[in-house]
């Protein structure tokens, strides 16, 4: 999965789980967590596996859940140490949506999913290097679970929406884009 598909599928998680409480949506700062969370195993693995050539392919340490479950609970940790620990639901949310969006395909044969218990589990090296972007972008087109994906962003951006743009505030603020309401409050 690309990273779009990731960061919807996560965030239509996270604000359900949000919503176990009633009248209560994701805050700014939990929405970064998920989205961090949900690009996490990518972030680590490719690096490394593609430019680094440190790991074996690009699903391989951080898409095991022996080492997104530590993490996830040393993240866990930190947080409640900071009495913030549904930042780190929202970053585990986000990380294990991730290892379960790229399970999908395993499930009809498409590929193997050994990669969760690696390095217990060996996944296959990469035989001819590591796989361009483009060529991986290319061969996903006619791809079902790649169009998915957008039917996954259209539906997190209607939660989004419903929710009230968590985070949209953030963004804005940081990029210098702050809104005429808060900067002439008397209008």
């Amino acid at each position: 999965m690309w990273p779009l598909g990731h960061a919807a599928l996560a965030y239509l998680l996270y604000s359900l789980w949000t919503r176990r409480h009633p009248a209560r949506v994701p805050s700014a700062v939990a929405v970064v967590c998920v989205l961090v969370g949900s690009q996490f195993p990518d972030l680590i693995d490719k690096p490394l596996a593609w430019y680094a050539t440190m790991l074996p392919t690009g699903r391989s340490l951080a898409h095991s859940l022996l080492f997104v479950l530590p993490v996830s609970l040393a993240v866990f940790a930190i947080a409640s140490r900071y009495d913030r620990p549904t930042y780190a639901v929202a970053f585990a949310i986000g990380a294990f949506s991730h290892l379960l969006a790229d399970t999908v395909p395993a499930l009809w044969g498409a590929e193997a999913f050994g990669y969760l218990l690696w390095p217990v589990v060996p996944v296959e090296p990469y035989e001819e290097g590591p796989p361009s972007i483009l060529e991986l972008f290319s061969s996903s087109l006619g791809d079902p679970y790649f169009l998915l994906e957008f039917v996954l962003a259209a539906a997190a951006l209607v939660v989004w929406r419903a929710d009230g743009y968590p985070g949209l505030d953030l963004v804005t603020d940081w990029l210098g884009w702050a809104s005429d309401e808060r900067e002439h409050p008397s209008r």
